[in-house]
């Protein structure tokens, strides 16, 4: 195995089932990728660089109705330091629901890590929002993608979300990934429908085929939970409490 060092006078017999194809998905899912360097750690600095993911662009149905929903995000930095944009919302009923948008500057802190300080704009239905946001985003252990803000808005408003996701392969190129997401407000906004303490939680099963690494169509399943004061909005229009919605979508690269 790899975390076994060879023993003295041991000769090592070759791996069962020859050399990986080529496509195979690195040992370590870098897939050619350097390793995040920080000033301080030893590790050297590359150029500039940018990448543009648009991780879901996808058609839904659930009780609610049927709509189309967004989440991308893209950087343009070097190791060290990056402008890092999110985008994410929904559309349904012809007209957009909610949608938001970040800009945050990103300084890696650690190998895999970065802390995240910013601004958010919600927009959509009901009046638009600016918060400041700071937080962290990185690989934690296990291989689990984590993304941690914290916002702070006019007149004292606060949220905050955690995010978490997975990628489970089936096959080099049959991949499930489950998503968990938990949004928190520190004051009630009647106007957006949005109470304070746990607002909602969403997870997701999407399960997609790379036709290529930058092109892969998904289908997949997103349960929606809202809680509290914000269930009691969504009540109010005659919205559902808990929702499932069946997805269908495309997830691009580049």
């Amino acid at each position: 195995m790899s975390g076994q060092a060879s023993m003295p006078g041991m000769t090592m017999a070759p791996m069962q089932g020859g050399s990986p194809p080529p496509d195979a998905r690195s040992p370590d899912y870098s897939d050619g990728l350097g390793h995040i360097s920080t000033h301080g750690t030893g590790m050297h600095d590359s150029g500039e660089l940018g990448m543009l993911l648009v991780d879901q662009l996808e058609a839904f149905h659930g009780r609610d109705g049927n709509g189309q929903s967004w989440e991308a995000e893209g950087w343009y930095g070097n190791d060290a330091d990056k402008l890092w944009l999110r985008s994410e919302g929904e559309r349904s009923g012809g007209r957009l629901e909610d949608g938001e948008i970040e800009a945050l500057w990103n300084h890696a802190v650690a190998a895999f890590w970065g802390a995240q300080l910013g601004v958010r704009h919600d927009f959509g239905a009901g009046p638009r929002r600016g918060w400041a946001a700071f937080g962290v985003q990185g690989l934690a252990p296990y291989w689990f993608e984590i993304q941690a803000t914290a916002y702070v808005g006019p007149s004292g408003r606060t949220a905050a979300r955690l995010r978490a996701d997975y990628e489970l392969l089936f096959t080099q190129r049959l991949i499930l990934q489950p998503e968990l997401e938990v949004n928190l407000y520190g004051e009630p906004d009647p106007a957006r429908g949005i109470g304070s303490g746990v607002s909602d939680a969403k997870l997701g099963l999407r399960l997609r085929y790379e036709i290529r690494r930058e092109f892969a169509p998904y289908i997949g399943v997103v349960w929606i939970r809202r809680f509290g004061a914000t269930a009691d909005f969504a009540r109010e229009e005659h919205q559902a409490v808990f929702d499932q919605q069946w997805v269908a979508g495309l997830r691009i690269w580049f």
